[in-house]
């Protein structure tokens, strides 16, 4: 990863150049890597491009963990009873057919529909737009294909048959309810911090794609793979050290996509620098910072937060370019900040003045973060001390972003103005440092045994 950077920001200035793009979705990848214009890659948003790949990532690593856990005696398989040689039901055929239908209408269309209809890919998903024959020519597919599938392993009579489940081989279920819980919740938590907002304008929180909290998701989550546990008779403790590298690098790699799509996820402005007049970040000279908020006074009359610290490059960055410090975030999918000249496009707003990119650098510390955990996870002892260093390293690493990243903060709590975020990060780092303590007494208390 940091090798990577490193190639990126130093060796291939044509590279380094394009990160510094927002990429909304593929289609703007695509056209500007490849100069090829296909207009159903507006239908695949960035971000949740990258979420995607950041659980398929986390699957893998899970699985392995869990594999070599097994391997090790540390974890032991249950018995399930199962019925095979059943014809297909009628629930089966249904959820086949509405699953096909809705490929068929909504992503196969994009390939007949004309842009009109699908450039603005959130208008279009939440839209009665689709293609009625290919929905239900491809739900009858699908509904067949299933009928054929269980008409070829039916049986005269259905049998019962007990198998093994390991728990490696249920990280499927693992993945899925991790994803629809995880989704649920950062949702519920991005309308709790903006509770004032979203009641003024509720559609716009609940029928967009963004504006998701982690932490929200992470909570969530958890309380119910806990269930899911405890109901499969995994041990709870080394399926949390499993999950816990996977976490942390599912978390930078989620980052990414808000680096690449430019969703809001970023920090304050870094009053050091500048944007000239062909946009360019530049250092910025004393009172200069004050002079563009002026220069874009219509702009700050809307948005009144200039919340700003001062940060110019350290002699010893000196070869990392200026957007590492500072970044307009042009062409952002949020549509966020002022015009930009020659832009007719549908993104085509920049910030005024350049911010700290925050997501960048969660996806260097998480990174960095995930390794240690890589590193650890067979020399801590007491199983769930992993999970538990996880909490205290995830926490700290996100109560010192928010210090420099744009939150709503909380009116009044305890006499402070924290952000959501930086509260439950303060209490993950609590919380991670308890269970250390009472995981470490408990297994000298009892040697093996959680």
């Amino acid at each position: 990863m940091f090798g990577s950077l490193f190639f990126f920001v130093v060796i291939s200035p044509n590279i380094a150049s394009r990160i510094r793009l927002m990429y909304p979705n593929l289609y703007y990848v695509f056209k500007d890597f490849f100069g090829v214009q296909i207009g159903m890659l507006r239908f695949i948003n960035s971000f949740g491009f990258f979420v995607a790949i950041a659980f398929l990532v986390g699957a893998a690593l899970l699985s392995s963990e869990l594999r070599r856990k097994s391997k090790e005696g540390l974890l032991t398989p249950t018995e399930v009873k199962i019925r095979i040689g059943e014809p297909a039901s009628i629930t089966e055929l249904i959820t086949n057919f509405l699953l096909g239908f809705l490929f068929g209408y909504k992503i196969l269309a994009l390939f007949f529909l004309g842009p009109e209809v699908t450039r603005d890919t959130q208008a279009y998903i939440f839209s009665g737009a689709g293609s009625l024959p290919l929905g239900l020519l491809v739900g009858g597919i699908f509904t067949w294909l299933k009928y054929r599938e269980k008409k070829k392993q039916q049986l005269p009579k259905p049998e019962e048959r007990t198998v093994r489940m390991w728990p490696h081989d249920r990280v499927g279920e693992l993945t899925i309810i991790a994803l629809v819980v995880g989704l649920v919740g950062a949702k519920l938590f991005d309308i709790f911090e903006n509770w004032s907002d979203f009641l003024l304008k509720p559609a716009d929180y609940i029928f967009s794609g963004g504006g998701l909290t982690f932490y929200g998701g992470l909570i969530c989550a958890t309380l119910v793979i806990i269930w899911f546990a405890r109901k499969n008779k995994i041990s709870v403790p080394h399926l949390a050290d499993a999950i816990a590298p996977a976490l942390m690098i599912a978390y930078a790699i989620g980052r990414m996509g808000c680096q690449v799509s430019g969703d809001g996820d970023w920090g304050i402005y870094n009053s050091a620098f500048k944007l000239d007049s062909t946009s360019n970040i530049v250092a910025a000279a004393p009172g200069e910072f004050e002079q563009s908020v002026s220069a874009h006074s219509t702009y700050f009359l809307r948005n009144t937060n200039v919340e700003n610290a001062y940060f110019s490059k350290p002699g010893a960055l000196s070869f990392l370019p200026n957007w590492f410090f500072a970044y307009n975030y042009p062409n952002n999918v949020n549509e966020a900040g002022v015009p930009i000249q020659g832009c007719n496009d549908r993104y085509c707003n920049q910030l005024p003045l350049p911010v700290f990119p925050t997501p960048l650098y969660e996806i260097l510390a998480c990174t960095l973060l995930f390794f240690i955990l890589w590193a650890l996870r067979k020399r801590l002892v007491p199983p769930g001390a992993v999970f538990a260093l996880y909490l205290i390293l995830n926490g700290l690493e996100r109560f010192m972003i928010e210090k420099i990243r744009v939150n709503v903060k909380m009116e009044n709590f305890l006499g402070m103005q924290p952000t959501q975020a930086e509260l439950i990060a303060f209490f993950l780092m609590i919380t991670g440092a308890g269970l250390w303590v009472f995981l470490y007494y408990k297994y000298r208390a009892t040697p093996g045994r959680v």
